[in-house]
C-alpha cells in the first residue's frame, strides 16, 4: 500500500486544480459536509463524491446548495441531497441529526468567525461567531457521535484553522475559537476509539477563499504577509485532499489529533 500511495500518479497533482481520484476505498459511503456551499467545504464535498460517496450539502441558504449539488450530480454521478439547516442554532442541529442517521462521515466545516482585535468585536458578534463555529461544531459532535455508537462506527472530521496555535491577536475571536475546537477533538477523539468511532482535526493555513481574504481585510492585514516561504495561500482542493484522506480508512489509526495544513507555519 505505501508504494501505491507514492507512485508519481499521485504525487504529480498537488499545486493545480486537476481532479485526481486518491482511490480511498469510500466507495458506497455517505457524508454530510457542513458549510457546503462553497469554499473548502463545497470541494471536500466534490472530493468525497469523487471518491464515490453519496454525499449530504448541508448550509443556511437552500437555493445556493441546489446550484451546487446539480453540479456535483452532473460532474461526479453521485447522490447530492442538500439540507438548508442554520448550524447555529442547536434545535436545527438535533433535527439534521435525526434526518442523516444513515452517515458514515461528518464533516464539520461551517464557520464564519470576523478579524479584530479585542475592542474591535463586541459581545454580541464573538456569541454569534461561536454559536456557529464552537457550539455549532459541538452539538453536531454530540448528535452524530450519538448515532454513530449505536452503529459502532463512524468518523467526524473538523475543519479548524491553524489560528488555533498561532494565535494571532489580530484574529482572537477565531484564534479564540479554533483554540477550543482544536482542544475538544483531541478530548473526543483520545477515547472515542471504544465506540469504533474516529474524531480527526484539520487545520488549514492561508486559503484561497473569498472568507479568508475578507478576515485579512478586517484585521488589515495582507497575503504576502501570511505566506510561508513566499508560497501562494492553498487552494481549496489541496486542504480537501487531507481532509478526504483523514476520513478514509487509509487513515484508521488516527484519531484524537489535528494535523495542520500550513506547509509548516505553526511549528512554532
Amino acid at each position: 500500500m505505501l508504494a501505491e500511495l507514492h507512485t508519481p500518479k499521485r504525487n504529480q497533482r498537488r499545486d493545480t486544480n486537476e481532479t485526481i481520484a486518491m482511490d480511498l476505498a469510500l466507495h458506497g459511503r455517505k457524508a454530510l459536509v457542513t458549510g457546503a456551499s462553497q469554499g473548502i467545504g463545497l470541494e471536500i464535498a466534490r472530493r468525497l463524491a469523487e471518491e464515490g460517496c453519496d454525499v449530504v450539502l448541508a448550509a443556511r441558504t437552500a437555493s445556493d446548495l441546489e446550484n451546487r449539488a446539480r453540479q456535483l450530480r452532473a460532474d461526479t454521478g453521485r447522490t447530492v441531497e442538500i439540507d438548508a439547516t442554520d448550524i447555529s442554532d442547536g434545535d436545527q442541529v438535533v433535527a439534521l441529526a435525526q434526518r442523516h442517521r444513515d452517515i458514515d462521515i461528518l464533516i464539520n466545516n461551517a464557520g464564519a468567525i470576523p478579524g479584530g482585535h479585542l475592542l474591535d468585536i463586541d459581545e454580541a458578534t464573538w456569541r454569534k461567531s461561536w454559536d456557529l463555529k464552537v457550539f455549532g461544531y459541538i452539538n453536531m459532535c454530540r448528535e452524530f457521535y450519538r448515532a454513530f455508537k449505536v452503529r459502532g462506527r463512524g468518523t467526524i472530521v473538523n475543519v479548524i484553522g491553524v489560528a488555533a496555535v498561532m494565535k494571532f491577536p489580530w484574529y482572537i475571536c477565531g484564534a479564540s475559537g479554533n483554540a477550543a475546537i482544536a482542544a475538544f477533538t483531541n478530548a473526543l477523539g483520545g477515547e472515542s476509539h471504544k465506540d469504533g468511532i474516529r474524531v480527526i482535526g484539520v487545520s488549514p493555513g492561508p486559503v484561497m477563499t473569498e472568507r479568508a481574504s475578507q478576515v485579512l481585510t478586517q484585521a488589515g492585514g495582507d497575503q504576502a504577509g501570511q505566506n510561508p516561504f513566499g508560497r501562494d495561500w492553498a487552494t481549496p482542493a489541496q486542504i480537501a485532499d487531507v481532509v478526504v484522506f483523514v476520513a478514509s480508512d487509509r487513515a484508521s489509526y488516527v484519531s484524537g489529533t489535528v494535523v495542520n495544513v500550513d506547509l509548516g507555519a505553526s511549528r512554532v
